[in-house]
């Protein structure tokens, strides 16, 4: 075969010509310089794309931290509304019209928020008032846990006294002003930023509810193709169950906890147990941090209202029990693997939304993760490499070693397969 192939060269080399019909010449296209423009081209663009992706991505951050006025209450407005949406849907089912079941979801939202703040904001009130005149309670209550670190006694002491001395609180004075009974009432005594912003999230809540079904129905018919439409319905009930489902299957369970805090508070003789189970249950929406916050409160109002240090953190040791029970059993049971979210991404979350707008960003950290995490699960993980490689953009420069293609010319007989 070899000794063929041979003959068949040393003949090519003497008497065949280029036009003999045996004869394979491999002809070497000349360098195209408008395929190589293209290509330069291609990969400036996609790296200028990839570092205003970076540059957007670095930059929201901080747009959002810096427009929390507007950002803050638009988001929360539409979290809210989305976990509204099943009951809005249930009453367009029994021919509620649009706008009145927008407003009937609206009252039944303020009536729970007016509850609950009624529930904590006045109570809250009234432990802020007293607490100057709990300090020495608080000192005799510490003071054998400190005697074990007593290097730590004069530190705490003098720390205790100008919190005394630079924030005091007058009860005479605090007596003649009455807290806030009412969402209305807090938007009043508030700076008019935040009565504005409380205004616009209420107004986002209901034009957001009463165009629900109108939006809907434009978002999906306005796809031009079949699959488009089913996946775009698809992506949207997705969103509105798991969020509606999260939120309403965690507020029942916080709900519930704060109602057994408190139950468990009154029979130890707390003072204002509903006021410290609705901290408990609204703390309990942030996930890890609150509930450690929540304990901490409880220990200081056990501080301020018994006399021996046992008795005082027995508060806080009931909502770390009831919390255990809580977190290890009752809500992996109820709420089960669907809603199942990844830690380390709840925590990512939590400091993320943490950091841009603080407290209401850490109570909006996981709802706003689960919408997230739907949308992208719907519409794919985006091909970073092949967006910037696309058509070989850097693998045909990439690679020097790699032979140039080679076009063959072919007469009548087929071209050699490789030897042996």
């Amino acid at each position: 075969m070899d000794e063929a192939f041979g003959n068949d060269r040393r003949g090519e080399g003497e008497g065949d010509t280029p036009d003999s019909p045996s004869h394979f010449v491999p002809v070497v296209p000349p360098a195209d310089h408008e395929t190589e423009a293209e290509n330069r081209r291609d990969r400036l663009l996609a790296g200028l794309t990839l570092m205003a992706g970076i540059g957007l991505v670095l930059a929201i951050p901080f747009a959002l931290k810096a427009g929390s006025p507007f950002f803050l209450p638009l988001t929360a407005a539409i979290v809210i509304a989305i976990a509204l949406v099943p009951i809005l849907e249930w009453l367009e089912r029994h021919r509620v019209p649009a706008p009145l079941a927008a407003l009937i979801c609206l009252l039944l939202f303020l009536t729970a928020a007016n509850a609950a703040l009624a529930s904590i904001v006045v109570p809250a009130w009234g432990w802020l008032s007293i607490l100057p005149e709990r300090i020495d309670n608080i000192q005799s209550n510490v003071k054998p846990l400190i005697d074990f670190y007593s290097n730590f006694e004069s530190f705490v002491n003098k720390t205790i006294q100008d919190l005394a001395q630079s924030r005091p609180i007058q009860p005479a004075e605090t007596a003649g002003q009455a807290p806030p009974r009412s969402i209305l009432e807090l938007a009043a005594t508030s700076a008019p930023t935040a009565f504005i912003e409380m205004f616009f999230a209420v107004l986002v809540i209901f034009f957001f509810l009463s165009g629900w079904t109108r939006l809907r129905r434009n978002a999906i018919t306005s796809r031009t193709s079949f699959g488009g439409a089913m996946a775009t319905a698809r992506v949207i009930q997705d969103v509105v169950d798991d969020t509606s489902a999260y939120l309403g299957t965690i507020t029942l369970i916080n709900v519930t906890l704060g109602l057994l805090v408190a139950g468990a508070l009154w029979l130890i003789d707390m003072p204002t147990p509903l006021m410290w189970g609705g901290i408990v249950a609204l703390l309990n929406y942030i996930p890890y941090l609150g509930p450690i916050f929540a304990a901490g409160f409880l220990a200081v109002g056990g501080l301020m209202t018994f006399q021996d240090v046992w008795t005082a953190l027995l508060p806080a040791a009931i909502m770390v029990v009831l919390h255990i029970i809580e977190a290890n059993v009752v809500t992996p049971l109820v709420v089960g693997r669907r809603l199942t979210i990844n830690p380390i991404m709840i925590l990512i979350s939590l400091s993320f939304w943490g950091w841009v707008w603080g407290t209401p960003g850490a109570l909006l950290a996981v709802p706003l993760l689960i919408i997230i995490q739907t949308v992208l699960n719907a519409a794919g993980k985006p091909d970073i490499a092949g967006f910037l490689f696309e058509h070989g953009t850097l693998v045909a420069r990439g690679n020097p070693a790699a032979p140039r293609p080679q076009i063959m010319r072919e007469s009548g007989v087929d071209s050699p397969g490789p030897p042996g």
